[in-house]
């Protein structure tokens, strides 16, 4: 009994502990520079994009393992379409960014009806897309990159430029202590949602975890906030970057574990003609899921084109594959209906230790893509042996 409790927690928290000897090894390998608090902004705002992505992603995989192909060419077109509107026609940047979130749901809208509708396989349209948008970048551009250095409000509002972070109001030199205390207030607030929310769960009759692991799970994510938040603060701060993030996780974290939207993803990927039955509007969750792709592929654009202050036919190359596998990584099934934001963050961090790792160590780019490629397969081979009962073989 106690072993397979034991084997339970270790299923639970694979990610977690895999994360923690990747990042371990990654230090020794590094001579501890991966965790210098400039690495740790660098991870932030270079994977901003990802932890965008892959949460979009995830409610795509959760209608039944569908992915979507095209979000690397969308953000491209997105990121294109605005810095042609900045920088050509002098548009101002607040009606650019409307204009660039419209773009980016329209497109999801318009490849979400031929998946939710016409019900032509997600693969094939979002393949199309990826061409399709790839193709319309180089044509809006002419082939060209279009700097935006000179837009500095966009630039720095999603995370580019030498000003893009939050300022410390208490101008403390050496240290910013508006970091370290938005760090202890999200400390508190997690802390008290967690409360609130066990509570809550006693008082409905609803099973809830052992006490001791329930008190070491907050111990340990309070210290990973508070540490994280002291290696930004003898940087620079909070990255800009980092706001869009945690904004995007928060309300899909919210709408996925606590609403009834967030519940018909998970129905759909677990039994769609059961969830039918039921009276849910299937093609309807199906449209949401790739529409909303579309409006965060829209964000994800925008935090490209800030960094890099350019927008570039190439930009946007491989990003579906980071979102995917940061999916597939965090816990999310390859048949849907299972997968979890948090989980989803976990598999992106992963990515980009192992990114900025095998960087810091001089690894070279082929190499790079191979290992991405064995974590995910190695992902994807745990989720499928463990639904077979540790059967690697099938037998059906």
């Amino acid at each position: 009994m106690k072993k397979a409790k034991g084997l339970d927690f270790v299923k639970k928290y694979t990610m977690i502990i895999v994360l923690v000897l990747v990042l371990g090894f990654f230090a020794i390998g590094t001579g501890g520079t991966i965790l210098l608090p400039m690495n740790i902004s660098s991870l932030i705002s270079q994977n901003a994009y990802v932890f965008i992505l892959a949460t979009g992603m995830l409610l795509c995989i959760l209608t039944g393992g569908n992915i979507d192909l095209s979000v690397g060419s969308v953000v491209c077109f997105v990121g294109a379409v605005g810095a042609m509107l900045m920088t050509q026609y002098n548009v101002n940047f607040i009606v650019a960014i409307l204009i660039m979130f419209i773009v980016g749901t329209a497109i999801g809208a318009f490849q979400a009806f031929w998946i939710a509708e016409v019900r032509i396989p997600p693969f094939i349209v979002t393949l199309a897309g990826m061409l399709i948008f790839r193709g319309l970048s180089n044509v809006v551009l002419n082939g060209l990159t279009v700097s935006i250095k000179n837009c500095t409000e966009f630039v720095n509002l999603f995370g580019g430029g030498a000003n893009c972070y939050i300022p410390d109001i208490f101008n403390v030199t050496g240290f910013n202590l508006t970091c370290m205390l938005a760090g202890v207030a999200a400390v508190v607030i997690f802390v008290a949602a967690q409360v609130a929310s066990r509570a809550q769960k006693v008082k409905k009759g609803y099973e809830v975890e052992k006490f001791l692991p329930y008190i070491l799970k907050i111990v340990l994510i309070s210290a990973v906030i508070l540490a994280v938040a002291a290696e930004l603060s003898l940087h620079k701060g909070i990255p800009s970057a980092l706001i869009w993030v945690l904004v995007v996780v928060l309300i899909y974290g919210y709408i996925t574990s606590n609403t009834k939207t967030g519940r018909y993803f998970y129905a759909v990927g677990g039994n769609e003609k059961a969830t039918k039955l039921s009276g849910i509007n299937t093609n309807k969750v199906y449209f949401l899921a790739y529409a909303n792709m579309g409006l965060l592929s829209a964000l994800a654009g925008m935090v490209t084109i800030a960094r890099l202050t350019s927008a570039q036919p190439t930009y946007g190359q491989n990003y579906e594959m980071d979102a995917i596998g940061s999916c597939f990584i965090g816990g999310a099934s390859a048949y849907g209906g299972i997968g979890t934001v948090p989980g989803v963050i976990i598999g992106a961090i992963l990515m980009g230790v192992i990114n900025l790792g095998m960087s810091l160590m001089g690894v070279d780019q082929n190499m790079q893509k191979v290992v991405k490629g064995l974590v995910l397969l190695a992902a994807v081979i745990f989720d499928v042996v463990s639904k077979r009962g540790g059967k690697l073989i099938s037998k059906d």
